[in-house]
């Protein structure tokens, strides 16, 4: 079970994380009397609440996520799904392993699975 999985409340995910409400709030452009408000159970924004997820759930790091990159999800799931399904395999596979253990999955090797795939589908060499 992930950290937090049941956990709803932000004061409980903050309190798990070891950050107090500025550190935490400010992460997702929220002010520390704001974050206390949340905190306190007065309702918060779906954005708000999407970022918090994303941010402190997810543990994104939104300064590096670029348009571009959901470009590229996106055709990519359109133009190539089984390469994306492989792709999103090996990422889950690569996060179930315990640590220490080398879940390194090249892209080539990745290419060359996905390829060997899709020979074995249309009957290619």
């Amino acid at each position: 079970m992930k950290l937090f999985d049941r956990v709803l409340n932000p004061r409980e995910i903050r309190r798990r994380l070891g950050l107090n409400q500025e550190q935490f709030w400010t992460q997702i452009g929220v002010t520390q009397s704001g974050g206390s408000r949340y905190e306190s159970g007065r309702e918060m924004p779906k954005p708000v609440r999407e970022l918090l997820r994303l941010v402190h759930v997810e543990q994104i790091d939104l300064s590096q996520v670029k348009r571009v990159d959901f470009e590229i999800i996106s055709y990519l799931k359109e133009s190539h799904p089984d390469l994306y399904r492989s792709l999103r395999r090996a990422v889950r596979t690569k996060h179930r392993r315990p640590e220490g253990e080398d879940s390194s999955l090249s892209d080539e090797a990745l290419i060359h699975s996905h390829e060997s795939e899709t020979d074995e589908v249309t009957g290619s060499d």
